[in-house]
């Protein structure tokens, strides 16, 4: 079975509202400064070390030095985004620019549902903040698990820009609310890289090996045959994030299922996989999916 994603931003709710709150006076760069002191301790205790060395170095092929030293610059980006989250909710602007977007506009102004396929790359949440669903309503999947203070900021910041989240919850009772959002002709949005202990997984081939990812958001999109998009929201500055936007073409219908289903999650996996050759050290997921 998979390893089990914690998801859970750390500290407390007490800390995480304190700390929005302390944006009111300090810059970014006084945080990203703490960020960069903490980083080594998260080397040394986080459980997810080992699985990002072994990412850079057999994966990308990296030096022990170079993966080592990228391993710390993952974490550093990490925490640079985790800082950049908090200082949303506390009001600070950020800068995006965007590659393909055409792709998702034309796709707004069509009748029908579609998917936006994204991973845990950058920070996709960060472009929901800043792109406001104008021509139709978006509905974006999530983990359900965060602390309140994380969730109300969510909520406040979709809000403005008319996306709605649909929390997963161990009843399942968010199928149902996927479902209705695809009867409606609404955008349905889920990332598509990370197993969270499932055992429903499929394989494809993923930087020159043999991984595993989520069969879930396959098999709803070929389950109505929606057309698709891959979406992932790398940072590229300070204060800038980028938007990259690919379609997908979905496989032929005369295929098995079987076959579908390869196809369209080898489709995903190379547009993540053209996205980490530019930023390789912004895939977060901290599990070794090719185990």
């Amino acid at each position: 079975m998979p390893a089990q994603w914690q998801g859970r931003t750390d500290g407390s709710p007490w800390m995480q509202r304190n700390l929005i709150k302390s944006f009111r006076f300090f810059p970014l760069w006084c945080y990203y400064f703490l960020v960069a002191i903490v980083v080594p301790f998260y080397l040394i205790f986080a459980k997810g070390y080992r699985a990002s060395y072994q990412y850079f170095r057999l994966r990308h092929r990296f030096s022990a030095v170079k993966a080592f030293i990228v391993c710390y610059w993952q974490y550093f980006r990490f925490g640079q985004i985790m800082v950049d989250r908090f200082a949303c909710y506390a009001g600070h602007s950020f800068r995006f620019s965007t590659v393909n977007f055409d792709e998702y506009t034309q796709r707004t102004l069509q009748p029908d549902s579609f998917v936006m396929l994204t991973a845990h790359v950058g920070s996709y949440e960060m472009g929901g903040y800043y792109f406001v669903a104008e021509k139709k309503a978006f509905n974006m999947v999530l983990f359900g698990g965060e602390t309140e203070t994380i969730m109300k900021n969510r909520e406040m910041l979709f809000e403005r820009t008319h996306i709605r989240m649909i929390p997963v919850r161990p009843d399942m009772g968010h199928l149902f609310e996927m479902n209705e959002a695809i009867e409606k002709g609404e955008i349905l949005s889920m990332a598509a890289d990370r197993c969270n202990g499932s055992e429903r997984t499929i394989e494809a081939d993923f930087l020159g090996a043999k991984a595993h990812f989520p069969l879930g958001p396959f098999a709803t999109i070929l389950q109505r045959n929606l057309p698709t998009l891959a979406v992932f929201v790398p940072k590229v500055g300070y204060a800038k994030y980028r938007v990259y936007v690919e379609s997908l073409t979905l496989p032929d219908p005369q295929l098995s299922r079987a076959e579908r289903l390869a196809l369209l999650a080898q489709a995903y996996v190379n547009a993540l996989e053209k996205v980490l050759q530019k930023h390789p050290e912004q895939w977060f997921n901290f599990f070794d999916v090719w185990q």
